[in-house]
């Protein structure tokens, strides 16, 4: 199967086209006992309501992963008091190691009897150029697109060996709708990975370079989707919108940042709301959403 999300091509109104619409989204019959989950970036803003509508669905079991320990038992603790039947456990982990996601794949793979639901929901975006302590490369590009790429390939593998024969296991990406406005200026840059990390090579933007990051994932997804049978793990990309309080774009000043400070204030989406379209990815859409990006809750295929 091919995706065909690209083919939505480049607008200028990508970024913000999403923003607008009040949709209502259904999970009417839609019910996670006995089901387990993680939810990565997972004690704060979109990926914490992410936690919670899952756990209102009843799931059983949900691995809070994250950076900071201390934060994810704070989260965890009000899920807890919110949910008692459910267990809630939180995991170290750290995009921008490959120790630590291999380390997480580990544990997943040592620790849990199951897994149904996966939803990669850590990201990053900065407007100055900032390199990863443990790679070296732009920590943008890092966690966005390497990072979260290679701990969706390990997961696959785990999603397979671990959901019940004959359900498919999931795994929903968050990304964005600014890939579709990504220029990707150093595309004919060799090595081309190599080029986001030196900014005399490749000045560095920090929108453009977010935008790029979100847009190596769409294009890796192509390529890997050769690789994935539906009839084992689904697949997808989401975006939620533009959406107030999640801190990702809390660095931009000037023009960039009025923008989106009144952006936020008259369209943007409440993080409960946005949320939302996060277990609609994961939970409601079927085999049809495979290899697909979602926006708004339609399938671009």
């Amino acid at each position: 199967m091919t995706s065909k999300s690209l083919e939505m091509g480049p607008s200028k109104k990508a970024p913000f086209r999403m923003t607008f619409p009040k949709i209502k989204l259904s999970t009417k019959g839609i019910d996670l006992s006995g089901k387990v989950a993680i939810v990565t970036g997972s004690n704060t803003g979109l990926g914490f309501h992410c936690a919670h509508h899952l756990l209102s669905l009843k799931l059983a079991h949900l691995i809070i992963a994250v950076r900071s320990v201390e934060k994810g038992e704070i989260a965890a603790a009000s899920l807890r008091k919110e949910f008692p039947s459910a267990r809630v456990d939180v995991w170290k982990l750290e995009m921008a190691s490959y120790e630590s996601i291999q380390e997480f794949v580990r544990r997943i793979e040592t620790d849990l009897p199951r897994l149904d639901i996966t939803i990669l929901n850590a990201g990053l975006a900065h407007i100055t150029f900032t390199p990863c302590k443990s790679t070296g490369h732009c920590d943008v590009v890092q966690v966005n697109y390497l990072s979260t790429f290679l701990l969706a390939i390990l997961i696959i593998q785990a999603l397979k060996k671990k959901s019940p024969t004959g359900s498919p296991a999931r795994l929903t990406i968050v990304n964005s709708g600014t890939a579709l406005t990504a220029k990707l200026p150093n595309r004919d840059k060799r090595p081309f990975l190599k080029s986001f990390d030196d900014s005399t090579i490749q000045p560095f933007e920090g929108m453009e370079r977010y935008s790029s990051s979100k847009l190596l994932g769409h294009l890796f997804l192509v390529r890997l989707l050769k690789y994935l049978n539906p009839a084992e793990v689904i697949v997808n990309l989401i975006e939620p919108g533009l959406i107030k309080g999640t801190g990702l774009m809390q660095e931009a000043k000037g023009v960039i940042g009025a923008v989106f400070a009144v952006a936020s204030y008259l369209v943007a989406r409440s993080t409960s709301d946005g949320a939302w379209f996060f277990i609609d990815a994961a939970v409601v859409k079927g085999k049809e959403s495979h290899g697909c990006y979602i926006e708004d809750d339609k399938i671009h295929s």
